[in-house]
C-alpha cells in the first residue's frame, strides 16, 4: 500500500511547485529573420541545454537527427521544432511553431516563424502577441531582404525589444569584426524602427555558444547570453494597467434564469459591481457576476476568458464592446492603418472585402493607398494597388461603425483582417492607426426637395440598368436603342457611355486593374446621385470583374440596381470589332484589354442577360425598356 506520509509530501512538493510557476511572469518572443538563418536550431538548443525536453524526445531527436543527416553525427536541435514532414522534407519551416517552456526566473511561450518570403503572413501571425523579437542574422551572409522587412513587420507591430542575433560565428571563424560589421549594418536601419532597445548577442546554436552558456571562444564578448537576456529583458504589463475591455463572443443563455456575455478580456480588469458601457449603442450597466464554469470570481483580468452578467437588461450581440464605463474607446467607420498583404490576387482602391476586427464584421473597401514601404531602403512610394508581401499605408472605410483602438495602444482592438468575399481567405493583416476625423466632421445635409419629390415629378421611379459585356457586345448600341424608346415614352433618362466617360470624368485614367476599379467607383458614384435626382440611368461599361460590380451594386436598395448581362461569344465580338481594338490587342498595341489578357467575370445573377448572337438591336431594346418600365412604374 502506498505510504500516505509519501503521498502527502509528494503532494505538497507539486503544491508548491504549482504556486511557484503561477508566480512567475510571462514573456512572448519570436525568432525571425531570413531563411535557413538558424531559427530552429536556436530554440532547439536552448530546450534541449534548458533540460525542457523529455528522455523519450531526446531519443527521438537523436535517432531523427541520423535519418535526416543534417549535422553527421550530431544532433540537429532544428529537428525539435520543425514538426511537420513537409519541413523536414525541405529544410525549411513553414508554418508557425509554438513551443512552451519556463526556468526559474520566468515562463516562457516562443514562436519558431518561417524565414522563405512567401511565408511572411505567418511571421506576421507569430508577430502579433510578442513582447521580444529575436531577429536571426547569418553571420555569413549578414543583413537580407527577409531581414529587412521581418524587422520592419516587427517594429509595426508594436514590438519593443529586440535581440539582435548574429548566429553561425563558427562559419566565420568566431571574428570580432565581421559581427561588428553586422552590427553597424543593422544600426542603419534603427533610424526606421521603432525599438526601444536592441541588444546584439553573437551565438553559435549549433556549437551552442553565448545561448545559455557564456561562450569560452568568444570571450571578446562580455554581454548576456541569449536566454539570460530573455530571462531579465524588462516587459511592461501595459494591458493590465489599461481600461476594461471586453468583446463579447456570444450571448450565453442555457435557460431562462441566466443570461450573459461570454468572451475573453482583451485589456484591463472588471469587479462585480463596476460600472460599463456597451459599445457602440452606449447603454450603462453594472457587472453583476463574473462567471467561469461553475464558479463566480471576484476578478477577471486580462487574457481571461469569462462570462459576465449584468444587473439590467441592455441590447448587447456578438461583435459589440464593454468597456468602463469612465474610459470609452472611439466608434467609427474610416480608419488610416498599416496593411500588410497577404494574397496572390493584389488588392486595389476601391475594391470591397470582409472587415474582422475580434468579433465585430463589417464591409470594407480601400479607399485610399496613401502609400508603400519599400522594405530596402524604407522609402515611402505611392501606388494605386498592393501586391503580395508589400506593406502600406492605407485608408479604409466600414458599412458600419465599429469600437476599436490603436493598435499600439490594444492589440486586441487594433488588429484586423481583410477577407476576401468569394474565396473566404484572408488577403491581409492590418494595424489601425487612428480614426479619420471626416468619419466624425463630414455629416449628410438634410435636404428639403427629396428623391422620392423628384420622382413624383417625373411620374416615374429612378433606376440603374447597368449593361455589363465584353467590348463589341453591343452595350452601348442597346443602351443607346433603349433611351431613345423610353424617352418616347415620357421617361427621364440618360446614358453613362465607357468611352463617353474616358473622356472627362475619368479622362486621368488608364486601363490597368486598378484603373479600372476607380474607374467603376467612380461612375457608380454619379450613377447614384442621378439615381437621386429621379432619372433612369443606363450605363454601359465592361465593366469586367465582378468585385467591381458588386461594389456599383452595394450603393444602391436591391430593387434600384438592374445588372444586366449582354452575352456575347468573344470570337462573336472580336468579329465584329467595331472600332479595330481586338486587332491591336493581338498585335501587343493595346495590353490589358478584356478578353485577350485581362479576364472578363460574367455575371452569376444578373436581372437580365441578353444574347445578341441572332438578334437584333431592337429586339435587345425591347426586352430591356420592358425590365426598366415595369421596375420604374412599380411604386
Amino acid at each position: 500500500m502506498p505510504n500516505p506520509q509519501n503521498q502527502t509530501d509528494m503532494q505538497a512538493r507539486v503544491d508548491a511547485y504549482v504556486d511557484t510557476q503561477s508566480k512567475l511572469d510571462l514573456l512572448r518572443f519570436i525568432t525571425c529573420g531570413s531563411v535557413d538563418d538558424g531559427k530552429s536550431t536556436v530554440i532547439g538548443r536552448m530546450l534541449y541545454e534548458a533540460q525542457m525536453i523529455f528522455e523519450d524526445q531526446v531519443t527521438t531527436l537523436q535517432s531523427d537527427s541520423k535519418k535526416v543527416g543534417t549535422q553527421g553525427a550530431d544532433i540537429d536541435f532544428a529537428l525539435l521544432v520543425d514538426g511537420l514532414a513537409a519541413e523536414r522534407e525541405q529544410g525549411i519551416t513553414i508554418d508557425v511553431a509554438y513551443r512552451f517552456f519556463n526556468t526559474d526566473r520566468r515562463k516562457f511561450i516562443v514562436a519558431d516563424t518561417p524565414g522563405h518570403e512567401q511565408y511572411t503572413r505567418n511571421m506576421v501571425t507569430g508577430a502579433s502577441t510578442a513582447d521580444v523579437a529575436i531577429i536571426l542574422i547569418d553571420a555569413s551572409q549578414g543583413v537580407l531582404t527577409q531581414t529587412r522587412r521581418h524587422s520592419f513587420i516587427a517594429s509595426l507591430l508594436g514590438i519593443e525589444h529586440v535581440v539582435l542575433a548574429v548566429n553561425k560565428m563558427d562559419l566565420v571563424g568566431y571574428s570580432q569584426d565581421r559581427f561588428n560589421t553586422i552590427c553597424e549594418e543593422y544600426e542603419v536601419l534603427r533610424k526606421h524602427l521603432a525599438f526601444k532597445s536592441i541588444t546584439p548577442i553573437p551565438l553559435s546554436a549549433l556549437k551552442g555558444d553565448n545561448v545559455i552558456e557564456r561562450s569560452g571562444t568568444m570571450d571578446w564578448y562580455q554581454g548576456p547570453t541569449l536566454l539570460g537576456f530573455l530571462e531579465i529583458v524588462d516587459i511592461r504589463d501595459r494591458l493590465n494597467q489599461h481600461a476594461f475591455r471586453f468583446p463579447v463572443q456570444w450571448v450565453n443563455r442555457p435557460n431562462a434564469d441566466f443570461r450573459g456575455f461570454s468572451g475573453t478580456v482583451v485589456a484591463g480588469s472588471i469587479k462585480p459591481g463596476d460600472e460599463i458601457r456597451a459599445l457602440p449603442s452606449g447603454q450603462m450597466a453594472a457587472i453583476d457576476r463574473i462567471v467561469l464554469s461553475s464558479n463566480d470570481l471576484d476578478q477577471a483580468v486580462t487574457d481571461q476568458a469569462v462570462t459576465l452578467m449584468l444587473d439590467r437588461e441592455i441590447d448587447l450581440s456578438r461583435g459589440d464592446l464593454i468597456v468602463a464605463a469612465d474610459a470609452p474607446c472611439e466608434v467609427s467607420d474610416q480608419f488610416e492603418a498599416e496593411l500588410v498583404w497577404m494574397d496572390n490576387e493584389p488588392g486595389y482602391v476601391g475594391r470591397r472585402y470582409s472587415f474582422q476586427l475580434g468579433t465585430s464584421q463589417a464591409n470594407a473597401s480601400l479607399t485610399d493607398i496613401k502609400f508603400k514601404y519599400d522594405v530596402n531602403t524604407f522609402e515611402q512610394l505611392s501606388s494605386r494597388e498592393l501586391s503580395f508581401n508589400e506593406i502600406a499605408n492605407v485608408q479604409i472605410t466600414l458599412d458600419a461603425e465599429i469600437p476599436f483602438e490603436a493598435y499600439t495602444d490594444c492589440p486586441g482592438l487594433g488588429a484586423f483582417v481583410l477577407i476576401d468575399r468569394y474565396t473566404n481567405a484572408t488577403v491581409a493583416a492590418g494595424m489601425i492607426r487612428f480614426a479619420l476625423h471626416r468619419s466624425s466632421n463630414v455629416h449628410r445635409q438634410a435636404l428639403s426637395v427629396d428623391r422620392a419629390a423628384r420622382e413624383k415629378l417625373s411620374g416615374h421611379r429612378g433606376r440603374v440598368a447597368w449593361l455589363t459585356g465584353l467590348s463589341g457586345s453591343g452595350k452601348s448600341t442597346i443602351a443607346n436603342a433603349a433611351e431613345k424608346i423610353l424617352h418616347e415614352q415620357g421617361y427621364r433618362t440618360y446614358i453613362l457611355d465607357g468611352d463617353n466617360v474616358r473622356h472627362g470624368l475619368s479622362k486621368d485614367l488608364g486601363f490597368t486593374v486598378a484603373d479600372r476599379v476607380e474607374n467603376i467607383r467612380r461612375i457608380a458614384e454619379v450613377a447614384k446621385l442621378m439615381l437621386d435626382a429621379g432619372v433612369i440611368v443606363l450605363t454601359a461599361f465592361i465593366s469586367p470583374f465582378r468585385d467591381e460590380r458588386d461594389m456599383a451594386k452595394s450603393l444602391f436598395e436591391p430593387d434600384d440596381f438592374l445588372e444586366v448581362f449582354v452575352d456575347t461569344p468573344l470570337d462573336v465580338a472580336e468579329e465584329r470589332d467595331p472600332k479595330g481594338l481586338y486587332k491591336k490587342a493581338r498585335s501587343g498595341e493595346l495590353p490589358n484589354f478584356t478578353g485577350i489578357d485581362s479576364e472578363y467575370q460574367p455575371p452569376k445573377t444578373p436581372s437580365l442577360v441578353l444574347t445578341t448572337d441572332g438578334r437584333t438591336v431592337e429586339e435587345s431594346a425591347k426586352e430591356l425598356v420592358e425590365l426598366i418600365s415595369t421596375r420604374a412604374q412599380d411604386q
